[in-house]
């Protein structure tokens, strides 16, 4: 039988596909190294070539989730038509519905994925912070925001929507989450130096996370 030898980043882009279908299907604290290479029919030593251990797979699965991610943020910023206010409010909105995904929200949210789920919040939240940040700074070229700390501003927004709000993170009640719901849109206005009400939408974004 003829030996297939695969490129490295051909092989350590299947050991991450493999891992991350399997944390999902089984959970990360219940899938082991040896089930990903089961999955993948490789030897123990292939697959610890690319990774040391499994936290370190888990990173790469991580950091591939989100990357996947950032093109599409991209195209929408890119077409969505009208000012930053604008293309911020779509860029929440795509961030919101692919936190919503039905069957990705149900596997992070049980407890033995609570680890995947805290670290591709972070990840996300270090990535596409930049992406807000240049809307920010757009925003406040056209003189509909007025901030002198972008950057930091958009990690606010992101730990808004991403973190505060996250009941699988934090067993907020019913009574913490609609303080929140309510008090949001008001602070990312006052961070911003926003027109009232410009960040309304924002309530309903929150309301749909409860």
């Amino acid at each position: 039988m003829t030996r297939i030898v695969k490129d490295p980043e051909t092989r350590r882009q299947e050991i991450v596909a493999a891992a991350k279908a399997l944390f999902q299907a089984k959970g990360y604290e219940h899938t082991s190294m040896n089930d990903v290479m089961q999955t993948l029919g490789v030897a123990k030593g292939t697959i610890y070539h690319y990774f040391k251990s499994k936290e370190e797979l888990l990173a790469a699965v991580v950091e591939s989730m989100v990357s996947d991610s950032l093109p599409a943020m991209q195209h929408i910023v890119a077409e969505t038509p009208g000012s930053a206010l604008d293309k911020l409010h779509a860029l929440i909105s795509i961030t919101r519905q692919a936190a919503a995904d039905d069957t990705m929200r149900e596997h992070l949210r049980q407890p033995a994925n609570l680890g995947m789920h805290t670290r591709i919040l972070a990840t996300a939240f270090r990535e596409q912070a930049p992406l807000y940040a240049e809307l920010i700074r757009s925003g406040c070229d056209e003189g509909i925001f007025h901030t002198e700390h972008p950057l930091e501003c958009a990690e606010f927004i992101l730990a808004a929507v991403q973190f505060l709000t996250d009941v699988t993170i934090y067993p907020w009640t019913a009574e913490d989450l609609g303080r929140r719901v309510q008090a949001f849109p008001i602070l990312v206005e006052t961070q911003l130096q926003a027109p009232p009400g410009s960040f309304a939408f924002l309530a309903g974004m929150l309301e749909n996370r409860r």
